[in-house]
């Protein structure tokens, strides 16, 4: 959090999640001293350090957030605020919950499962290019990517079996034209009503964070339209950057192309 606020990543773009009180504690006095008062949510921890926001969660439990977009990153679950960390969080089902934050919300859930692996997130959310590079480029330095690869612009094919959309990806899903490629393909697909899609990527070379954003972007995207996205033929460097960011136990990954088509008939009927 440090790198991305020397690097003039704005405060109010920096989410901090964690199920661990003290944790919590410690990191708001210390970028309290550093930053100089990083912004907080509804809650203070204590006088003089960062401010928080203390969620319940609904299967998950009490969840700790630092930082200005909390609230808009975990209210729409229907998390309820608390008065400070360690003090007890009201069952009270009077109690009024956050209105959902439709913009600020398609992606949240995935955010859950690191927490539920007693893991902590750093989360980067801003609709500024510059902002988003500078994060990037941080995060991957940090190992929050796949080693570079030599390899073109990235590229997309789609083609149709049934009611399963394949596209077919060669090249490198990362920030600025790869993660904006994706997008475009996505969203063209869903305006057709074209909602089970299958990303084929035997030729992806490279995956930055923006690309693992965007791959986030678009499973959580088809799931709110009542489709399904899977991935298939991912290479063992892409798995492997999946485990670390535990988004292996979110994607529906299959070995193969034939195994991955079968499965949306299963997805169905596990649906109706």
């Amino acid at each position: 959090m440090k790198e991305l606020l020397d690097q003039h990543v704005p405060q109010e773009s920096i989410t901090y999640l964690t199920r661990s009180e003290s944790e919590a504690s410690s990191l708001a006095k210390e970028l309290g001293s550093y930053a100089g008062g990083f912004l907080g949510g509804a809650a203070g921890l204590s006088a003089g350090v960062v401010a928080a926001s203390v969620f319940l969660i609904p299967g998950l439990g009490q969840v700790i957030a630092l930082g200005a977009g909390a609230t808009a990153l975990l209210g729409f679950l229907g998390a309820r605020a608390g008065a400070k960390a360690g003090e007890a969080i009201s069952e009270d089902e009077a109690a009024p919950h956050p209105a959902p934050a439709a913009a600020s919300s398609e992606d949240t859930a995935l955010f859950l499962e690191p927490l539920k692996q007693g893991r902590s997130l750093v989360v980067v959310r801003t609709d500024f290019a510059e902002v988003a590079a500078r994060a990037c480029t941080t995060l991957d330095r940090l190992g929050m990517s796949m080693p570079m690869q030599p390899a073109g612009r990235m590229q997309a094919a789609t083609r149709a079996i049934g009611e399963i959309t394949i596209v077919d990806i060669k090249g490198r899903i990362t920030l600025g034209e790869g993660n904006v490629i994706l997008r475009e393909v996505m969203a063209g697909l869903l305006e057709k009503g074209r909602k089970h899609i299958l990303l084929n990527m035997t030729d992806v070379a490279h995956v930055d964070s923006a690309g693992i954003g965007e791959l986030v972007r678009s499973h959580t995207t088809v799931r709110k339209q009542g489709g399904h996205m899977k991935l298939t033929n991912v290479n063992k460097k892409v798995q492997d950057l999946f485990q670390m960011t535990m988004l292996s136990a979110v994607f529906d990954v299959h070995p193969d192309e034939s195994s991955a088509i079968k499965s949306f008939g299963q997805s169905s009927k596990a649906a109706g």
